[in-house]
């Protein structure tokens, strides 16, 4: 067996299936889970439509690189979104089985094992980041991200010496779990740095679509890029993905988007892979990549819950409405597994112990003392929670 495989550290979710045992809520009060980023809204009809008129494509190998309908509705809707003024479908776009999926493979594709690599991640972070670094060989870096450094990936903390063994950086923006969103500031520095030092970025923008004010959405890396006159994306790839724009995390559909050079590389390494995504889920989406109606429906529906549910939920945690995304990260008045045990065993409603999205560094645990609330279920259900953490007794 691979030996890194004995470097992986279990996942959140079967942690936090550990902390409950035991535990036996109310009987009779039913369970609301807003551990997980599962969306829960419903996928839009015109998704189901597409994807059964082209049930016959499954008679078909489907080709890695994607229809090439498929990535030029991902190429316009990136045009569209980020305001950019050409991105080639044909050479700066790849589909992807979903963001998760090529977020691993990505560090699989850009990692030389020898040498001696790092990889740098925020922290707390989601989970994929460290176990591809680790099953390419390299160490992770983690940099905090605190309220006390207003949820900023400190680059200026990482060294001169270890910034010549960085070969990738992840990015997650909107962040995971706080919801901040990188500045114009930031991405000029980090492309500074890649320039500086050759390491490739990887920027997570699976939550762009989930935010509270229209006229301002979420920066985008892309968009940062062309703002300084970098159209070729010189080492930066990004990902997105339909689980959350579209609500269809079962549809496993996205894309990776920017350098055309690592891209060939990547789809390279992806056709060795095997990773192909079937026709009728490509005819899928490019029906939702070309829809904005139902994206926007989406947005009113958490808008709505986060306007109701967060100052319920201020009563008995400290917390703000974030920029984006649709996680509350809320300080714990106790230990943050301690509340997750109880919150469950009290209320039968489960949330994410913090420290279980973070690794220690300098002998400090950044998401020590929060919870993860995902605010993913249905209005009624998201205020019953949100009352329910209100009047928890510790």
């Amino acid at each position: 067996m691979n030996p890194d495989l004995a470097r992986l550290q279990p996942y959140p979710f079967e942690r936090l299936r550990r902390l409950y045992e035991g535990a036996t809520p109310p009987p009779g009060l039913k369970l609301i889970d807003l551990s997980i980023g599962e969306p829960k809204h419903p996928a839009p009809r015109l998704i189901f439509e597409a994807l059964t008129e082209a049930l016959p494509g499954l008679a078909n190998y489907p080709s890695t690189i994607g229809t090439e309908a498929l990535r030029e509705s991902i190429a316009h809707w990136l045009m569209r979104r980020y305001a950019l003024p050409r991105v080639d479908p044909a050479t700066q776009v790849l589909p992807i089985c979903g963001s998760r999926e090529a977020l691993f493979a990505i560090a699989q594709a850009v990692v030389d094992r020898s040498r001696d690599a790092l990889v740098v991640s925020p922290n707390p972070f989601y989970q994929i980041y460290e176990g591809a670094a680790l099953l390419a060989g390299a160490q992770p870096l983690f940099l905090p991200v605190t309220p006390a450094n207003g949820f900023r990936m400190e680059f200026e903390r990482v060294t001169a010496e270890q910034w010549r063994r960085v070969q990738l950086v992840y990015v997650c923006t909107p962040g995971n779990p706080h919801g901040r969103v990188m500045t114009h500031g930031e991405w000029q520095a980090l492309f500074e740095l890649s320039d500086r030092h050759g390491f490739v970025i990887a920027a997570d923008e699976c939550y762009s679509e989930i935010y509270f004010d229209e006229a301002k959405p979420p920066l985008g890396a892309l968009q940062a890029a062309h703002a300084l006159g970098r159209d070729r994306f010189d080492r930066l790839l990004v990902f997105g993905s339909l689980s959350k724009r579209s609500n269809a995390p079962g549809l496993r559909s996205g894309f990776v988007a920017g350098d055309e050079r690592l891209l060939k590389q990547f789809l390279l390494y992806r056709t060795y892979h095997g990773n192909a995504m079937s026709p009728p889920v490509q005819a899928a989406s490019v029906a939702a990549w070309r829809d904005e109606q139902h994206v926007g429906d989406n947005r009113r529906l958490y808008a709505a819950k986060f306007a109701q549910a967060t100052p319920i939920v201020q009563r008995a945690l400290r917390v703000q409405r974030p920029e984006a995304a649709f996680y509350l990260w809320a300080a714990t008045p106790i230990d943050d597994e301690a509340y997750a045990r109880r919150l469950y065993a009290q209320c039968h409603v489960k949330a994410l112990p913090g420290s279980y999205l973070s690794r220690e560094r300098d002998g400090m645990n950044p998401g020590k003392g929060y919870v993860r609330l995902a605010l993913v279920a249905s209005e009624a259900e998201v205020l019953e929670a949100a009352h329910r953490i209100a009047t928890l007794k510790l």
